[in-house]
């Protein structure tokens, strides 16, 4: 009896390893619609995501300093220093805020992998610059996809900010 215990123990054990180790080298289905050039072109990785950083602007220290022309002045600038950033690759979104209680104005993606690369970008927007911004950044990790919005946007919109 303590022989049959035994051999189903190690039945066991052998049978448990066989399917944990079937299961750790099983691979997942692959994707057939994957195109290796587009992914290439938008520096996807294996999942098709990759890494940016997450910018939330806040309302700044000197929001109230700045009215009218000198006001719409640094914003124009703003949005000029937008459309720049997105023509050169380095901006995946932007985009402001509705009225909230976290002093939330606005976000970007930024198309870079570290905080001090966003931070660079950061630092060229005039209503940072002018304090009316201040930036809380972030790395995240997501689809590399967010990298054709940009140009699906040219298309649709009628009316330039």
């Amino acid at each position: 009896m303590k022989t049959l215990k035994y051999l189903f123990v190690i039945i066991f054990v052998v049978v448990f390893a066989g399917v944990f180790a079937f299961a750790q080298t099983s691979e997942k289905p692959g994707n057939p619609n994957f195109d290796a050039e587009l992914a290439k072109k938008l520096g996807a990785d294996q999942y098709g995501m990759k890494n940016y950083v997450l910018v939330i602007l806040k309302t700044g220290p000197k929001d109230a300093d700045f009215k009218g022309k000198e006001r719409d002045a640094i914003f124009a600038g703003h949005l000029a220093n937008i459309r720049k950033l997105g023509e050169m690759g380095k901006l995946a979104v932007a985009g402001p805020f509705g009225k909230n209680d976290k002093a939330f104005r606005g976000l970007f993606i930024f198309n870079v992998a570290t905080i001090e690369a966003a931070q660079k970008l950061v630092e060229t927007d005039p209503a940072f610059k002018a304090g009316i911004f201040i930036a809380d950044m972030t790395p995240w990790y997501g689809t590399a996809a967010l990298m054709q919005v940009n140009e699906t946007h040219k298309k649709i919109f009628a009316k330039s900010f």
